[in-house]
């Protein structure tokens, strides 16, 4: 099945995580909403402005690329996606946030988005 997956630290750089998650869930045919603080466009999409919130619909997984430092004051609106997961990349784990989304009834995973693509367990 088919997983939209909101990419939060989005980035056009092609040396980053960020995009290579975008790059591989776009050709596994997942559908990509990607959100950073970076205007651009990734695979057809455009980078949303986390800063403005965006309302984003039928959101299956929230991947994480930014770190700890600059999660605290997405918390709330990374739980308002109502997503089903939210997976913490490497140098993303935050325990105080994977509280929260435990708590929340959301899964939270500490695994890499590209090792997950790669071995099927996305």
């Amino acid at each position: 099945m088919k997983k939209k997956t909101v990419i939060v630290g989005a980035s056009m750089n092609t040396s980053r995580y960020a995009y290579m998650a975008a790059d591989m869930l776009t050709h596994e045919g997942h559908e990509i909403v990607p959100i950073g603080i970076k205007k651009g466009e990734l695979f057809g999409h455009a980078i949303l402005d986390i800063r403005q919130r965006p309302p984003i619909e039928g959101v299956d997984t929230v991947t994480l690329y930014i770190g700890p430092r600059h999660q605290p004051q997405w918390y709330d609106y990374i739980l308002s996606l109502k997503p089903q997961r939210v997976i913490f990349n490497p140098g993303t784990e935050n325990p105080e946030f994977i509280q929260k989304v435990n708590k929340s009834g959301v899964e939270a995973i500490e695994a890499c988005t590209l090792v997950m693509l790669r071995t099927r367990q996305y």
